[in-house]
């Protein structure tokens, strides 16, 4: 087993209330029970002796040769890791049944089927669970050589086997090794349960065959929803299926990732904990998943949001904070597990997220869209704490703040935190209008346009010839490549497009983007990262609409080779092109699905009628080209 396999080497499987990564080599290396943001079980991702681990793999004597693949069933979350050496071709298929209820349950099943289909193969099997991230002992208990239960703290894991393989106590760990033919079958089930709840029934071959069916059933179902049909169906159908996989059904709140403590950079300290609902990230998600016919979900996340909105539930000073727990729990220490080595050395590692006490004011843009793109907001409840949001935003709105980063150096005066103020109120005002609803309109639109004012005089560069970063710098920043998105300027507008060539010239490196340059722009972190893949598909977007469609669809198709080999990606690219940052990213894929349906759209116009000026820089691979775009639009919404 190879102690720190690379992020990109995972798969994930679910049933919507929690995750867990498989390796390439057959090993359940982060799993999370009852909830995402619940502590870990196995977690040798970032602790390879003390994390805990499940592994069930095809195992050969040294010097063997074997060719290991892994790959998702079509349109699905069953992961197939396969198996292929001379003595045959086996294969281990992981999945869990999607549970879509609204009510929370205890209960998780981790099924795992493994299987030979040519000649014969050895298998081994270990279970080493390590509860409350290594920080807990476990007791073990016997009922049968097919079943074992591991103790933990208010949790029972229960470990059990069809016929073929019998368990072997390892101390408190469970252990096997068995061999099967073509065309034999052995299934493992690991079920969670609260530490009172009875042991579940012994599973047999074909109840998890049924179990499988019933899984491969609901995703095929669930995809038919899905109203694109493009030019990358197979990647958007992945991006989908995995931005599902990472909402938590009972809520309808999505997390940021899977996992925490995964570095963006290899043994530096920008290590964060990713298992909870930003405001920013989901509220994003809406209009996109509306587009894409998945109304139920942005439904969902409207009700979530419109909950917190009128709870005003919150230790902050403002109404809203910008991450909150899957269940609405504004509470998220973060403290810092020094037990944990961290992945390939990688400290701290960090459970929790101190960032939520951060003043971020553009979250209340991203709010107010999401809630009104949706038409729901007419009703009574919702738009009177809205309104109310609204009304505390005219007092607050100039002020500084961390920022969509969340940097750790101060706060600033930030364009993307005013970009999106501006936002908050334009939604405002169009939304009381149209649906004739009590609003300080006038001081509203006034906020609004005093805004717009601020953003030209102040956010504007002249020496950079561009929109940049914050009020007091020259830095630009990857984040106002929405500008175009919400309507604030014309793709086409000569200052935007001048600020699109700016960061092509300091951002851009061969269709990678980086956020911004932290040694020009100190955030109060010691140690670089890498480039952010949601903003590399933030820049395929805005090239899109800017009509530069050459050079968008390049970058689209380069960025779709960093993909790992299931079609997942993490937050970030390395300078060797491999995968960093907590993974499988949620926002990563949405922004991937925006950059595919702008590039359709944009693709389908140049098909079907002329454009003025061209389709932009033509695709040179680093030779000099002369910029043909010149672009005609006008700054406005």
């Amino acid at each position: 087993m190879n102690r720190y396999p690379p992020i990109a080497e995972h798969g994930m499987v679910g049933d919507l209330q929690t995750a867990a990564l498989v390796s390439s080599d057959g090993t359940v290396d982060w799993w999370c029970t009852p909830r995402f943001d619940s502590p870990s079980v196995f977690a040798s991702l970032l602790d390879g002796e003390r994390g805990g681990h499940y592994r069930l793999a095809v195992e050969l004597p040294d010097g063997d040769d074997m060719t290991v693949r892994q790959l998702y069933l079509s349109d699905t979350a069953i992961l197939v890791t396969r198996f292929m050496a001379s003595g045959g071709v086996g294969e281990v298929a992981d999945f869990m049944v999607p549970n879509d209820s609204s009510a929370p349950t205890g209960v998780h099943r981790l099924m795992r089927v493994a299987r030979v289909v040519r000649g014969s193969l050895p298998f081994v099997l270990s279970c080493q669970p390590r509860f409350d991230y290594g920080r807990h002992t476990h007791t073990l208990s016997r009922t049968d050589e097919h079943s074992a239960v591991f103790h933990g703290p208010g949790t029972n894991l229960h470990l059990q086997s069809t016929a073929g393989i019998a368990f072997h106590e390892d101390g408190n760990d469970i252990s096997a090794r068995f061999t099967l033919s073509a065309g034999q079958a052995a299934a493992v089930v690991l079920t969670s349960t609260p530490e009172r709840d009875p042991a579940p029934p012994r599973p047999s071959l074909a109840g998890v065959a049924d179990a499988l069916e019933t899984c491969r059933t609901f995703w095929l179902s669930w995809l038919r929803s899905c109203t694109y049909q493009g030019r990358w169906q197979d990647i958007v159908n992945r991006s989908a299926i995995t931005l599902k996989l990472l909402t938590y059904a009972p809520t309808g709140a999505p997390i940021a990732a899977a996992t925490m403590g995964l570095p963006e950079q290899i043994g530096g300290e920008r290590n964060w904990d990713y298992r909870f609902t930003w405001i920013r990230d989901a509220s994003l998600s809406v209009r996109t998943m509306i587009d894409l016919g998945f109304d139920e979900e942005a439904h969902a996340f409207r009700h979530w949001l419109r909950q917190r909105i009128e709870s005003r539930d919150t230790p902050s000073a403002g109404p809203l904070q910008i991450m909150y727990r899957v269940d609405g729990d504004p509470h998220l220490t973060e403290e810092t597990l020094d037990h944990l080595e961290g992945y390939r050395g990688s400290r701290p590692v960090r459970a929790g997220n101190a960032a939520a006490d951060q003043l971020q004011l553009d979250i209340y843009g991203e709010a107010s869209d999401a809630l009104i793109v949706g038409r729901d907001i007419g009703a009574i409840r919702g738009w009177h704490a809205l309104s109310d949001v609204l009304d505390w935003l005219a007092d607050h709105w100039d002020q500084s703040d961390e920022g969509i980063w969340e940097t750790r150096g101060g706060r600033q005066d930030f364009t993307y935190s005013r970009l999106m103020t501006w936002v908050a109120f334009d939604r405002g005002v169009r939304a009381a209008t149209e649906f004739s609803r009590p609003a300080d309109i006038a001081r509203w639109a006034g906020v609004r346009d005093t805004v717009f004012r601020q953003i030209v005089e102040r956010g504007w560069n002249e020496k950079r010839q561009a929109f940049v970063q914050h009020y007091d710098t020259d830095v630009l920043d990857a984040s106002l490549l929405l500008m175009p998105r919400v309507g604030f300027v014309s793709p086409h507008d000569p200052d935007w497009l001048s600020t699109l060539d700016a960061m092509d010239e300091e951002l851009v490196s061969d269709s990678l983007v980086y956020r911004y340059d932290p040694t020009a722009s100190p955030d109060g972190l010691r140690g670089s990262e890498g480039t952010f893949n949601l903003c590399s598909f933030f820049y395929v977007e805005a090239l899109a609409r800017s009509g530069r469609l050459n050079q968008a669809r390049h970058a689209f198709d380069k960025m779709l080779t960093y993909a790992n080999h299931v079609g997942l990606f993490a937050e970030e690219i390395g300078p060797s092109g491999e995968q960093l940052g907590n993974f499988p990213q949620a926002f990563t894929h949405l922004a991937l699905v925006t950059a595919a349906m702008a590039l359709d759209e944009e693709l389908k116009k140049a098909q079907t009628g002329p454009r003025h000026g061209n389709h932009g820089h033509p695709v040179t691979h680093g030779l000099t080209a002369p910029d043909e775009d010149t672009g005609g639009g006008v700054t406005g919404g």
